[in-house]
C-alpha cells in the first residue's frame, strides 16, 4: 500500500512530475548554463510572498537534495510593511510549504508612498539593498530572486520602447555596493505562465505585491492601468496570437546579439562606435 503523501510532498511532487518539462528542466538548465550554482555556496532565497518567489524556493530545496554540488540555503522575507491579512498569508504558505523562512523588517512601503517619480523603481532598489545586507549579516554570498523568462523578455522589450536602448537582464550579476556578493536567478528559463500553471494545479493563492500601486491596475478596468510592464504583457500576448513563437524568438535574440550590425554599444560604460572599426 502506497503511503498517503503530505500536502508539501505533493506540491514537490508536481515540480519534478507534472511540471518536469515546464518548471524543474528549465530551472536546472539555467542553474547549468550560467553556473547560478557552485560548491561552498551559501544561498539567500528571498521570499516576496508571491508565486515566484516561493515556487523558486521550492525548486532550490529539492537542488540541494538532488545536486551533487554542495550549497547551503537561508530563506528570508523583508516585511516592507504588509498588512496584517498579507502577511499571515506568507506565514501559512511557508508553513504548509516546509520553506523555514527568515523575516526581518523595513519601511520602503512607507518610502516610496511619499517619495514621488518611479515608485516601482524605487521600490526594486530599496527592497535588493535591504536584502544584501540580511544575506550577508547571515554569512551568505548570494541573493536568489525569482525573476523568470517573461521577465527578462518584458525588461528588455520596455528598455526598447520607453528607454531607447536595448538592454537585457542579466541570470547573474555582481553587487556593486555590496563586495563578495552576487545575485542570481534561477528561474531564468521557466515561463510565467508555467508558473501560474504550476500555482493553479496545486491551489495556492499567493499575493501579489501588496502596495497600491499594484491594486490600481489590478483593479482597473483593463487589468493594466499606469502599468508600462503591464501594457507590454499585453502587447506579448496580442503578438502571440499572431507568432505563437513570439517569446523563445526574443528570449533567443538576447543570446545572439550581432555587435558588427550595431551602430554603437556600451561596454563598461565606455561608448563604442561601428565608425571606429570601418
Amino acid at each position: 500500500m502506497a503511503r498517503e503523501l503530505t500536502y508539501n510532498q505533493t506540491v514537490e511532487r508536481s515540480i519534478i512530475k507534472t511540471y518536469r518539462k515546464s518548471v524543474w528542466n528549465p530551472f536546472v538548465e539555467a542553474c547549468k548554463n550560467y553556473k547560478l550554482v557552485n560548491d561552498g555556496d551559501k544561498i539567500a532565497v528571498c521570499i516576496s510572498g508571491g508565486k515566484d518567489s516561493v515556487l523558486l524556493a521550492k525548486c532550490m530545496q529539492q537542488l540541494r537534495r538532488v545536486s551533487e554540488t554542495e550549497f547551503g540555503l537561508v530563506f528570508i522575507c523583508m516585511d516592507p510593511g504588509y498588512n496584517k491579512e498579507n502577511k499571515n498569508r506568507i506565514i501559512d504558505n511557508c508553513i504548509k510549504l516546509e520553506i523555514p523562512v527568515q523575516f526581518f523588517e523595513s519601511d520602503i512601503f512607507a518610502v516610496t508612498e511619499v517619495a514621488g517619480g518611479s515608485p516601482c523603481y524605487l521600490c526594486a532598489r530599496m527592497r535588493r539593498g535591504h536584502l544584501y545586507a540580511k544575506a550577508k549579516e547571515l554569512g551568505c554570498n548570494k541573493i536568489a530572486l525569482g525573476h523568470h523568462l517573461s521577465d527578462v523578455i518584458e525588461t528588455t522589450l520596455m528598455g526598447m520602447m520607453y528607454g531607447a536602448q536595448l538592454q537585457a537582464m542579466l541570470p547573474k550579476l555582481h553587487s556593486t555596493n555590496f563586495h563578495g556578493m552576487e545575485l542570481i536567478r534561477p528561474l531564468y528559463c521557466v515561463n510565467e505562465a508555467d508558473i501560474i500553471r504550476w500555482r493553479d494545479y496545486n491551489q495556492l493563492e499567493f499575493i501579489q505585491c501588496a502596495c497600491r500601486f499594484v491594486n490600481e491596475y489590478s483593479n482597473s478596468a483593463d487589468g493594466i492601468g499606469n502599468s508600462k510592464r503591464q501594457e507590454v504583457k499585453q502587447l506579448i500576448r496580442d503578438l502571440k496570437k499572431i507568432n505563437p513563437d513570439i517569446e523563445t524568438n526574443i528570449f533567443n535574440s538576447i543570446h545572439n546579439v550581432k555587435l558588427d550590425t550595431f551602430i554603437s554599444y556600451k561596454k563598461n560604460k565606455e561608448e563604442h562606435s561601428f565608425l571606429d572599426e570601418y
